[in-house]
C-alpha cells in the first residue's frame, strides 16, 4: 500500500517539473518488447527518483509513513448521579397478557404467576401463604362451600365462572357483589342462603380455597371453563341450562356461558 502511494505521488510530482525530465522517457521503435520494457521502466524509474528527490523532506517523510488513520474514539457512558440507583434489565416475574377490554368498559389485564399454573397440591404448597382483602375472602368462603369437595380442577372451575361473572355486565362488579347476589327469592350461590353458619371448619381445605383464591385474583389464566358464567350439579337441571351453551364438565358439575 505504501509503495502506491510513494508511485501516485510520484506521478502527481511529474506534472510540477520541466518538461526536461520527459525528455528522458523514450520509446523504443524496437521489436524486442522486454527490451523496450525494460528500457521504459528504466527511464520512468530514473524520473521517479528525481521527482522524489525534489519534493520537500517533510512531503518524502509523509509519504514514506502513509496515511494516518484515527483510532477509533471510546464514548465513555455518564456515571450515575450521587444516590441513584442503577436499574438492570431483568427477567420479568409474571407474563402480561395483552389487556382486554370488558363488556363493563373495565380494561382488565391478566397476569400469569411464575411458571406454569398446575392444578395439584403440590403446586399449590409452593405459593406463599395466602391472605388478602374482602374480596379474596369472598372468593375464598365461596370456593370453600361450593365446591371443597370437588377435585382442584373443579375448585379452580368455579373459582372462574365467579371471575368471569365480575367481568360481565349482567352482575356486580366485585366478588363480593357477585356470591352474595340474590333476586327472585333465591341466592345465586346457594350457600349464602341456606341459613348454615358459615365457619371454615375444615382447616385443609379452607387453605386450599385461600390458595386458589389468591392465585385466581393474581389473574392466572381461566382455560378450564371457557368463559363459564354458570354452573349446577349433575343432579339438577335449571331451566337455564337448556338456553345456555355448555363449556365444560368437571367433576360433579356442569358449566354453562350465558349467551
Amino acid at each position: 500500500m505504501r509503495l502506491h502511494h510513494i508511485w501516485t505521488s510520484a506521478l502527481l510530482g511529474l506534472s510540477v517539473l520541466s518538461g526536461a525530465a520527459f525528455a528522458e522517457v523514450t520509446v523504443s521503435q524496437s521489436n524486442d518488447l522486454n527490451a523496450t520494457f525494460g528500457q521504459e521502466f528504466a527511464s520512468l524509474m530514473g524520473v521517479e527518483h528525481k521527482t522524489i528527490k525534489a519534493l520537500p523532506s517533510a512531503k518524502r517523510l509523509s509519504l514514506a509513513v502513509g496515511p494516518k488513520v484515527a483510532e477509533p474514539v471510546a464514548v465513555a457512558k455518564a456515571a450515575p448521579k450521587s444516590g441513584a440507583k442503577t436499574v438492570i434489565a431483568e427477567e420479568p416475574a409474571a407474563t402480561e397478557v395483552a389487556g382486554k377490554q370488558s363488556a363493563k368498559g373495565k380494561k382488565t389485564t391478566a397476569i400469569e404467576p411464575v411458571g406454569s399454573l398446575e392444578y395439584t397440591e403440590a403446586f399449590l404448597a409452593t405459593l406463599p401463604a395466602p391472605s388478602g382483602d374482602a374480596q379474596w375472602q369472598c372468593l375464598k368462603t365461596a370456593l370453600y362451600f361450593e365446591a371443597r369437595g370437588e377435585t382442584l380442577k373443579g375448585q379452580f372451575a368455579v373459582a372462574e365462572v365467579i371471575l368471569n361473572r365480575v367481568d360481565s355486565p349482567n352482575y356486580p362488579n366485585t366478588v363480593c357483589g357477585v356470591v352474595g347476589q340474590t333476586g327472585g327469592g333465591s341466592c345465586q350461590f346457594s350457600y349464602v342462603c341456606d341459613g348454615a353458619s358459615e365457619v371454615m371448619a375444615e382447616g385443609a381445605a379452607a387453605d386450599t380455597a385461600g390458595r386458589i383464591a389468591r392465585v385466581m385474583l393474581d389473574g392466572a389464566t381461566r382455560d378450564l371453563t371457557l368463559g363459564a358464567t354458570h354452573f349446577h350439579t349433575r343432579s339438577v337441571r335449571p331451566g337455564w341450562s337448556n338456553q345456555f351453551p355448555q363449556t365444560a364438565a368437571i367433576g360433579a358439575h356442569l358449566f354453562y356461558r350465558q349467551p
